[in-house]
């Protein structure tokens, strides 16, 4: 297998991938690097965990190096679906990056605007966007892209399923037409292969086939239970296990729901979906990619925001609680364990009635693995689980004081709530009605009398007919009333 230095990638370049363990380049890396470094388009075709990422991040250092860029203009730009993918692209750039002398920045929605405009304003070489927040800031002058250099569309099917084209497009027409732009997608459909034909010019292919790409040893096993309560039980009989992994989930409740349960049961876990802020996502990615003995977890339930772009080694297991609505999901969730020649398995537990959704999904994504029956007792599912984590117990709920409610000063006697008109009218003290008419008879008491005031109807009404009448009995026999 060719090194990168055997490939032309620059030696500075070549030393920091070797100091932290990669010396022999992927098959899409050996594909791609001579071309992408001698400055071609590309389109580059592989499935997750292929190493696509150093595929397009060597060539992008490589080729801005030796230049500086202006504030707000920079020289390198990455788009990818995801906040969680962009942080990992440019977790992977930035130490090649720092070789380089180049600066690296995300820009993202989900978190302040103004880290990233200072940002950019300070100027930085290599931007990692998602394109709804880069749209919004070149609408306000941030940023410019008329001298970006090199282009990369990352998981490009991905954000044609997120609906992302039209700003894609918008994106690539405000860079310049004679740059370099390289695109990797795991398919050419939904628009991806109009895109290509429309910015890549004359560019050269590559597509890294199923057995080329390291997967290790990835094993997919299909475990079916008789109902709802022994699917929990198995679920929980799963994630006990030693080592990492990750649980996949349909909805955002469900993985919030599921989370808290495993933790409670000793098995300390975090979630990971769209509802939580960036800080939260962040802080849950650390604790799932943290030592155990560290205050790191071993379990990690998500939805499909993390089935791209979240890689943390030495993922054991991945669990489908839930099976994907279709096959790309599955490949994609999948794809979080046996990364760059790795070992791990795949489960997908189903219930009866979803046997034949099941069945055509497997199909579908290409993969060939019998239905189990099982309990959470099986000798398939002790297999599975291995060696047992050690209980831990859950940290006690913070306890919530309730506030207790102000105490009410009572109505000086006499007085009871009644509409507040204005002064002189409708307080009911002896000697301040206006002329004509008995104390306490003002416009107020009039309205009280027929409607409702600052109130829901059925709250002061109904009491004013009772004070007039108090009010009424106090007066001195022939005073005369007003007309």
């Amino acid at each position: 297998m060719p090194t990168f230095l055997d490939l032309g990638v620059p030696a500075g370049l070549a030393a920091v991938l070797e100091a932290d363990g990669k010396t022999e380049a992927f098959p899409i890396q050996q594909g791609t690097l001579p071309d992408s470094l001698a400055g071609r388009d590309l389109l580059g075709r592989g499935r997750t965990g292929s190493g696509k990422t150093l595929a397009f991040a060597i060539p992008l250092v490589a080729r801005l190096t030796g230049a500086k860029a202006r504030p707000q203009h920079p020289r390198g730009l990455v788009l990818a679906p995801t906040r969680e993918l962009a942080s990992q692209i440019a977790a992977t750039i930035a130490p090649l990056a720092k070789a380089a002398n180049l600066r690296v920045t995300t820009v993202f929605g989900g978190v302040s605007q103004r880290p990233q405009e200072e940002a950019l304003r300070r100027g930085v070489d290599i931007v990692v966007a998602c394109p709804g927040r880069l749209e919004d800031l070149m609408k306000q002058g941030v940023v410019r892209l008329d001298e970006v250099r090199i282009t990369v569309l990352d998981e490009a099917d991905h954000m044609a399923d997120l609906g992302f084209l039209p700003g894609v497009t918008r994106i690539l027409n405000a860079t310049p037409k004679d740059g370099q732009r390289l695109l990797f997608s795991a398919t050419l459909d939904n628009g991806i292969d109009v895109l290509a034909r429309r910015f890549l010019a004359n560019p050269v292919s590559h597509e890294v086939d199923e057995s080329s790409v390291p997967v290790g040893e990835m094993t997919h096993r299909v475990l079916e239970v008789a109902d709802a309560d022994v699917k929990k039980v198995l679920v929980q009989t799963l994630a006990s296990g030693a080592g990492r992994r990750i649980l996949f989930t349909r909805t955002k409740h469900q993985a919030k729901k599921l989370a808290k349960v495993l933790t409670t049961a000793g098995i300390p876990s975090v979630d990971l979906h769209g509802n939580l802020s960036q800080g939260a996502r962040e802080r849950n990615l650390a604790a799932f990619a943290g030592d155990p003995a560290d205050g790191g977890v071993r379990v990690l339930v998500a939805t499909d925001v993390a089935a791209r772009g979240v890689h943390v080694d030495d993922v054991d297991l991945v669990v489908h609680v839930d099976p994907p609505a279709e096959h790309k999901a599955y490949l994609h969730r999948s794809g979080r364990t046996a990364r760059a020649g790795a070992a791990g398995t795949v489960v997908t537990v189903l219930l009866p009635e979803q046997r034949r959704d099941v069945k055509d999904l497997l199909r579908k994504a290409k993969i060939t693995a019998a239905i189990e029956p099982v309990s959470a007792s099986s000798p398939v599912v002790t297999e599975l689980v291995g060696e047992t984590a050690a209980y831990v117990k859950p940290a006690p709920k913070p306890v919530q004081q309730q506030r207790q409610p102000a105490k009410k000063k009572p109505a000086p006697q006499g007085q009871g709530r009644q509409p507040q008109g204005r002064q002189g009218q409708g307080e009911g003290r002896p000697g301040q009605g206006r002329q004509g008419q008995a104390p306490g008879q003002g416009q107020g008491q009039r309205r009280a009398a027929g409607s409702v005031v600052g109130s829901a109807a059925g709250d002061v009404a109904p009491a004013a007919p009772a004070r007039r009448r108090r009010r009424r009995s106090s007066r001195p026999q022939g005073t005369p009333t007003a007309r």
